[in-house]
């Protein structure tokens, strides 16, 4: 290759090595780095010229070719002749210090070069650079820093210099007034030291091992002396810290007596430069080097520095550490390293030191403290053994202090301390009582709180660090078992562990698994001797009640349960298998539990029969004796947790029941009485319980100890109880006596049913009825609940033995009372729900209540109840008294509602008759009909559980009328269509019940199942989100149903209360009453005649104002019924109401569409009309801009918004699709007509109406298939979006040929009669139809069903008349028409081959065709055309149409490039064999490949595709092959690697074509895609890397060189790049 080219490419390159793009600028250095090596001398001399040629270069630009020239001397130093390495390095030694100016980047480039160089040839380095450093004289800043660095990167290079060095630089030191100059020598001399050190640590490898530390000690010593004597005290911060770096480094170097000298001096001056820096962590790093040098040679001064040194190391140790900013946590670091080298030399004085620290009143002095001492611990484990007691002990003070900060340290103090001993020793037992403590912390924040001290450790993080050290400890450290077990034991019982439970109980299981396993004799607990511990009793009774709320404390309860099944051999022998039994169901229940899906109760219930059990199992009366005294002692601990004391009541109760020793339990009892804090509602009620479950086994002991506790004392209101009940934080009297009337009510509810009887009256209902007159809402309450559960307790005897209740009615009395006390507009208390509760309890007993006692019972009861207010209502605040929160207000209201329908039903129970019904309803009735919703709701919902019960209980002993069906149903049917979708369900149900009941009279069995009745069921899920379809459907049955039942005299009666319900206020009424009228009108209509007339009135009259759907569906039934009559002035009203038809108007002719009969008729009418009538008119847009707009007529669009509505009905498909092809013939036509037509405007409103016009027809035509059910068309359609396509005018001919498309595909049958029906409008005056059904037709071509329906020849036919049409739309379309023959019927192409071919010569040659439009057809479709005709019917054309294609190679349009580069493709096959057609490929083959990258990928695919079917042609197998392997469309091509191989191939089997080649590439050039310039220079920098030697004459390397140097200057950098590679061939 011309040596000129290659060097005009380089210049070029280095001209280019600073462009704007750092994507160039990596290429261009690249390419030059690839030239460089294969050429070194020639580029590096022609690097250099360039920058001895350009000495005003702007620095960047220097930089980028000095860099340059480093990578090719780093990669090609040994192929660089000597002459040349000494011309670089005088080149780089000038440039470096050109400018005695510091030039950092320009410099430091030069700098480089020499480091790259030296690490081959130090000697020739050395010889230039000490030329620049000579004595006397300040050297260039550079030439030190040069010096410095290849010390560091040729370590055995340059120690042989440096004593020369150092002896010419220690005088220029004193010479160094600059403070850079001073910077860059100490930089210097720390990298000479750690050389040095370096050097003399690996003497093996050395190339001089005589080498020796004291070679270098007079002159280190000379510099260290000016270092620190000098500069280590100036301004500049920077300068500073890198003496001190050097200093550190140098000080290993220092002869030892020197060294000592200094110490006294040189570690204050270290230790000063704290306070001067912010950058600390090398002053640390250089502190540790001079200590570790000073303790290696056993400095004895250091001693007199170390309470300075230690002082300023402890204050860096306390500095805070951000985990984010390395240098922070590096010099912490270096810190401790400081601390561990001093405790090997100095370990009594560190340690006193540390520890005095601890009592320091800073905190994070105390925290650095904690930090050394952990270290400590762990990094010098021999020296800290003998403090090991002086550290236990002095740790106390921190583990006291209140910061979390500290406290965290101390943990992690206490982690290193277990591993290493110190818990085993006295005074450790401490530590793991801190560790507990912080376990059991509550949280700092509520939830979504955040801390705003970023380092703030919160009482979570704090606890959780905790969790883990406890978990470590018991899991890691061995030897600290026993000094665990058993003594957490001790902080299960405290209440301020609790919250340490989990954590406890785990490592607890742990340690006992690990002691079991092993058969260690200290699993087994002796609690004698452990005298720290809780008893078994105590231990047992704490793990139960945790187990009750296995939730609470982070979920104690099942870490709990498996303790205590451990624990069973220490607790008691006796229980061990019993709990293996029990315990491990109970934890697989908790396992699949959470806290809101545990059943509480049977929970509680599983728990105390466990504990039932065990007692049972332990059988040892003073065992049990001792377990309830101390569970009754232990009481007083859950006084903060009011559930879980209730629950440890409960236990006592279950425990005294298996003690048999009569005092004990009267003293237990006694004790409970006393101690309770009767104040507190969950305490009076848990006392109850425990109570109560104690009487089960003693009932005369427990009555005789309540009677005394009612007399004593406490009731008294005497002075000295006074004083007794202050002590007792002022219990009121009440109080106390609300408890024992609970106690009464548990009692009679838990003792043994043969034993109760008897007592009620004597014992109980004698001590609880003298308080029946009091004001105190807590003993109100107890009260109430007491009598319910006494009510209950007599029920559940009398099953066995029968009772007259001879005091029900006064109970009963006394309870009504208490609910008229009650506010009646607002629920606070559960007084409503406990009375109804306790009068259901009471109602079944004897004897039985006279009519008005019930009928008062049930007014005040009904009345209190459904007049509260919503639940949702928040009452006003008074003073006195506290809101409830939403959760126990919503409680509140479900529990006395429900209360409320069970004292109902055991009203009704009583007398179950239609009577007795009706006696309970009419206290209801008034209710269903309310303004309030919640009313309503109320209301039914109490009826639907009174008839369902009334059902249930119904026994029929003769045949009786149930009269008040009628009256029932008139009030509820409207119920099924309310605004509350619980009114809509419970009132389903009531009808339901009620046809069942009536069933039931008419004397049906009892399992007897009605069809019609039973399908009302179903609706009740349809209902919760009703469409009107569906109420429609619903009310429609039930009136059904209820018609047939009903006598006509009643019917009358309830078609009057659905009129009423037609204007009423409430819409549950309109809706439920209209819909029901019509289907009562179709059923029974015959006897309602006269009320037609009325009815049109009232629905003129009301519609307007009606918004419900399911109304509009009624309404339109009873349409249709008149349209049946009077079809014609039906549709003239219709059609004249005005555009867009409002909703009401659309549900009435949707509901035309129900008759057939009537549908046809009108379908009919429409088309007839639309046929007929002008589709549009133009007008003038404006008197000033001219132009027209179409605007449709306002009769046609009116029947097709009609006849859209009408189709929406699905009983119209009958008619649909009998009228099928004439319908979708003409709105498919209409929708031509009417795309991009406004709608009319109106004249009263004075602007358009919102009528989409295309749109009308499209949901037609679209509703129209539906109707005749062809899913797949549809499917297909919505799929492709074709709708929307469809309506607009800029996509309509694309929605209609997907329309045709999938009418071909999946409803092929029906084309014959649609052809038909569309041929005549091919011929229409509106040229928007003519282009409708053209495009219809010509998609139609595509698909061979046409073939097979015979429908080719009309179409083929339309479409040669077509051809010339006077639209050029219609002219494409036609031309495309024509083309699709060969995609739907292939076999055809030969038999019009003739016109195929002039039609699309013809189009290829279109004059009027703005956007090429009929071209790009005309070329799509010979393509598709050509891969089916006969060779003899192309032969002669192939060049011409060759000819013809190829201008349009290099289109502009993507599509036109795309189609002719296809439409070559298929010509192949044509002129295979013709050295002419092989001559055109290699005439186009450049630009095919070039457009493998063209920016569109559907040009891409094309030219894959031509390619390879060109391929055969192109003459060379290789390249044949290879075509036709790497150009498939789903693969990716790599394209640099294509047009490598192929530019070989290309050389090897066209070398003659090469000339033509390069010239065809050079013309790409300018092309007009980057992509395409950037593939251009490829192929050339490819083919040029390829070519060998003998070949280059062919090519013209002037002309390619002009042109990359072109390229280089791209506006796009993606050419730049490219361009730039190529020229990396040039060698």
């Amino acid at each position: 290759m011309d040596e000129t080219d290659v060097e005009q490419v380089t210049l070029a390159l280095l001209d280019a090595a600073n462009d704007k793009d750092s994507v160039v600028q990596e290429q261009v250095r690249k390419s030059v780095l690839t030239l460089g090596k294969q050429q070194p001398d020639r580029v590096l001399a022609m690097c250099q010229d360039y920058l001895l040629k350009h000495p005003k270069l702007v620095v960047s630009h220097r930089v980028v070719i000095l860099q340059t020239i480093e990578l090719i001397a780093g990669c090609s130093i040994e192929e660089i002749s000597s002459p040349r390495i000494k011309s670089i390095i005088s080149l780089a030694s000038d440039e470096m210090t050109r400018s005695k100016e510091v030039i950092p980047d320009w410099q430091q480039a030069a700098s480089n070069i020499l480091v790259a160089v030296g690490n081959k040839h130090i000697n020739d380095i050395m010889e230039e650079i000490l030329s620049k450093f000579q004595p006397g004289v300040l050297p260039h800043f550079f030439v030190v820093q040069t010096l410095a660095n290849l010390s560091d990167s040729n370590v055995y290079g340059m120690v042989p210099f440096l004593n020369a060095i150092l002896g010419t630089m220690l005088p220029m030191l004193s010479m160094a007034k600059q403070d850079n100059m001073k910077w860059v020598f100490s930089f210097a001399l720390c990298h000479f030291s750690d050389s040095i050190l370096e050097y003399l640590a690996n003497l093996d490898k050395a190339p001089d091992p005589t080498v020796r530390k004291d070679t270098f000690s007079s002159e280190i010593y000379a510099a260290f002396d000016i270092l620190f004597n000098n500069w280590l005290q100036s301004r500049e911060s920077k300068l500073r810290l890198t003496v001190a770096e050097a200093v550190g480094s140098m000080c290993h170097l220092m002869a030892s007596e020197k060294l000592e000298e200094q110490i006294p001096k040189l570690i204050p001056a270290i230790l000063s430069l704290y306070k001067k820096n912010n950058e600390h962590y090398i002053i640390s790093k250089s502190l540790c080097q001079v200590l570790d040098a000073s303790l290696n040679m056993g400095s004895r001064v250091l001693e007199t520095q170390l309470d300075n040194l230690l002082f300023v190391l402890h204050q860096q140790v306390s500095a805070p550490v951000d985990y984010n900013n390395p240098p922070t946590v590096k010099n912490h670091n270096e810190v401790l390293r400081c601390f561990s080298l001093l405790a090997n030399s100095f370990p009594d004085r560190l340690v006193m030191f540390v520890l005095q620290k601890l009592e320091n009143s800073n905190e994070r002095s105390r925290m650095g403290s904690l930090a050394v001492l952990r270290h400590l611990i762990n990094s010098t484990t021999s020296t800290m053994e003998n403090k090991k007691l002086l550290i236990l002990a002095s740790i106390r003070q921190p583990m006291a202090d209140h910061s979390n900060k500290v406290k965290k340290r101390v943990v992690q103090v206490i982690s290193a301390m277990a591993h290493h001993g110190y818990l085993e020793l006295e005074g450790g037992e401490l530590l793991v009582r801190f560790i507990v403590q912080h376990c059991a912390l509550h949280d700092t924040y509520q939830r979504g709180e955040r801390p705003t001290d970023p380092e703030e450790v919160t009482n979570e993080a704090l606890r959780s660090m905790c969790d883990n050290t406890l978990h470590l400890l018991t899991t890691t450290v061995g030897r600290l078992a026993d000094v665990l077990w058993p003594k957490l034991l001790y902080y299960l019982t405290p209440p301020q562990y609790s919250n340490a439970t989990t954590p406890l109980c785990k490592s607890l299981i742990v340690l006992g698994n690990k002691k079991k396993n092993n058969q260690e004799p200290s699993f087994n607990i002796d609690f004698k001797q452990e005298v720290n511990l809780p008893s078994p009793q105590t231990l047992m009774i704490r793990l139960l009640v945790n187990a009750a709320f296995p939730f609470n404390s982070r979920g104690h309860g099942a870490p709990s349960l498996s303790l205590l099944q451990i624990l069973s051999v220490s607790i008691h022998p006796k229980t061990e298998s019993l709990w293996e039994k029990e315990i491990p169901p109970l934890l697989s229940i908790l396992e699949e539990s959470a806290a809101q899906t545990l059943h509480k109760k049977n929970w509680d219930e599983k728990l105390l029969k466990l504990l039932s059990k065990t007692l049972a199992t332990i059988d040892d009366d003073k065992w049990v004796c001792q377990l309830a005294a101390e569970a009754t002692r232990y009481l007083s601990t859950y006084n903060n947790a009011l559930e879980e004391k209730s629950f440890l009541y409960q236990c006592i109760g279950v425990t005294l029941q298996q003690c048999f020793n009569k005092e004990v339990v009267k003293k237990q009892l006694q004790e409970i009485l006393l101690t309770a804090r009767h104040n507190d509602a969950v305490e009076r009620e848990g006392v109850a319980m425990g109570i109560g479950l104690c009487a089960n086994s003693h009932l005369e002991g427990t009555l005789a100890k309540l009677d005394e506790f009612g007399k004593s004392d406490a009731f008294k209101k005497s002075p000295s109880i006074f004083n007794l009940l202050k002590e007792r934080n002022d219990v009121e009297v009440e109080k106390v006596k609300s408890t024992l009337i609970l106690c009464y009510g548990q009692v009679a509810l838990n003792a043994p049913p043969e034993k109760i009887l008897n007592r009620i009256d004597q014992d109980i209902l004698r001590c609880i009825s003298k308080h029946f007159n009091t004001k105190d809402l807590t003993m109100k309450l107890s009260l109430i609940q007491s009598v319910g559960l006494i009510a209950k307790a007599i029920s559940e005897c009398v099953k066995k033995q029968g009772y007259i209740f001879s005091r029900k009615q006064e109970l009963i009395t006394v309870m009504l009372d208490f609910i008229k006390a009650e506010p009646a507009d607002s629920l606070k208390t559960p007084v409503r729900h406990l009375v109804m509760t306790t009068c259901a309890n009471l109602m079944p007993l004897d004897p039985a209540l006279s009519e008005n006692e019930s009928f008062d019972l049930l007014k005040v009861c009904v009345n209190s109840v459904f007049s509260l207010p919503p639940e949702t209502h928040t009452p006003e605040k008074t003073k006195e008294e506290e809101i409830l929160d939403p959760k126990q207000r919503k409680a509140l209201y479900k529990d006395t509602l429900a209360s409320l329908q069970e004292l109902l039903k055991s009203i009704l129970a009583k007398d179950p008759t239609p009577d007795g019904l009706q006696s309970v309803f009419k206290h209801i009735e008034s209710w269903l009909s309310s303004g309030q919703d919640h009313e309503r709701e109320r209301a039914v919902t109490a009826t639907a559980h009174i008839l369902a019960y009334y059902l249930d209980n119904l026994t029929v002993k003769n045949m009786v009328s149930f009269h008040n069906l009628g009256a029932l149903l008139g009030r509820l049917s409207p119920r099924c269509s309310d605004p509350q979708p619980s009114v809509r369900a419970a009132a389903v149900d009531c009808i339901y019940t009620l046809l069942y009941i009536q069933l039931r009279y008419e004397g049906f069995a009892l399992d007897y199942k009605d069809e019609a009745v039973d399908s009302l069921l179903p609706l009740k899920d349809r209902l919760e989100n009703p469409d009107h379809s569906v109420l429609y459907k619903t009310c429609s049955d039930l009136t059904k149903v209820m018609s047939k039942r009903l006598p006509q005299q009643q019917l009358t009666t309830l078609v009057f209360m659905l009129f009423e319900g037609l204007v009423d206020s409430q819409t549950n009424c309109c809706r439920a009453s209209s819909v029901i009228l019509n289907t009562l009108l179709k059923n029974r209509g015959g006897g309602l005649q006269e009320l037609v007339p009325e009815m049109l009135e009232v629905l003129h009259v009301r519609l307007q104002s009606i918004t419900e759907e399911q109304v509009r569906v009624a309404v339109g039934q009873t349409v249709l019924i008149l349209a049946s009559q009077h079809l014609q002035i039906v549709i003239n009203t219709l059609v004249n109401q005005p555009l867009p038809y409002d909703s009401w108007t659309s549900e009435m002719w949707m509901a035309l569409g129900a008759d057939p009969i009537v549908a046809n008729q009108i379908m009919e009418m429409v088309m007839e009309k639309l046929v007929i009538m002008a589709p549009y008119v133009d007008k003038k847009e404006s008197m000033i801009r001219g132009g027209t707009t179409k605007v449709a007529t306002n009769q046609p669009l009116a029947m097709t918004c009609g006849l859209k509505e009408l189709l929406l009905n699905g009983q119209s498909q009958e008619p649909a699709v009998s009228l099928f092809p004439q319908l979708f013939s003409c709105l498919t036509v209409r929708l031509g007509a009417s795309v991009g037509v406004s709608a009319p405007k109106d004249n009263n409103t004075k602007h358009t109406a919102s009528v989409h016009v295309a749109g009308v027809a499209a949901d037609a035509l679209r509703i129209l298939l539906a109707r005749a059910q062809l899913d797949e068309v549809m499917k297909r359609l919505d799929e492709d979006n074709a709708w929307d396509a469809m309506r607009e005018l800029n996509t309509h001919i694309t929605g209609v040929t997907l329309l045709a498309r999938a009418m071909a595909k999946h409803a092929g049958p029906r084309l014959p009669a649609i052809v038909e029906c569309l041929c005549p409008s091919l011929n229409n005056i509106y040229e928007c139809q003519r282009i409708t059904v053209t495009s219809f037709f010509s998609e139609l071509l595509n698909h061979h069903v046409v073939t097979e329906l015979m429908l080719i020849d009309v179409l083929m036919n339309n479409m040669m008349e077509r051809i010339s049409d006077p639209c050029c739309t219609v002219r494409m379309l036609a031309v495309r028409g024509l083309g699709n023959i060969a995609m739907g019927s292939p076999e055809k192409v030969n038999k019009y081959a003739k016109e195929l071919l002039a039609a699309m010569s013809s189009g290829m040659e279109e004059k009027d065709d703005p956007g090429k439009l009929i071209t790009l057809e005309a070329m799509s479709g010979l393509s598709k055309v050509l891969l089916h005709l006969d060779k003899k019917n192309v032969h002669l054309l192939v060049v011409y149409i060759f000819m013809k294609i190829k201008p349009f190679l290099e289109s502009e349009n993507d599509e036109i490039r795309c189609a002719s580069i296809h439409l070559m493709g298929n010509l192949s096959k044509f002129g295979s064999g013709e050295p002419v057609f092989k001559d055109q490929i290699h005439n186009v083959l450049v630009s095919l490949l070039l457009h493998l990258v063209d920016p569109n990928p559907e040009v891409v695919k094309a030219c894959k595709y031509a390619m390879r079917v060109c391929a055969p042609v192109v003459g060379s197998e290789q390249i044949t092959t290879m075509f036709q392997n790497h150009l498939h469309d789903d693969k990716s091509l790599h394209y640099g690697e294509f047009i490598n191989d192929l530019t070989k191939y290309l050389i090897q089997d066209f070398p003659g074509m090469l000339n033509f080649y390069h010239i065809s590439v050079i013309q790409f050039f300018k092309s007009n895609w980057p992509e395409v310039r950037a593939g251009a220079a490829m192929f050339i920098g490819f083919l040029l890397g390829n070519l060998p030697e003998e070949h280059l004459s062919h090519l013209n390397m002037g002309t390619i060189t002009k042109g990359l140097v072109m390229l280089l200057q791209d506006p796009d950098p993606v050419v730049r790049v490219k361009a730039a590679e190529a020229m990396g061939h040039f060698h």
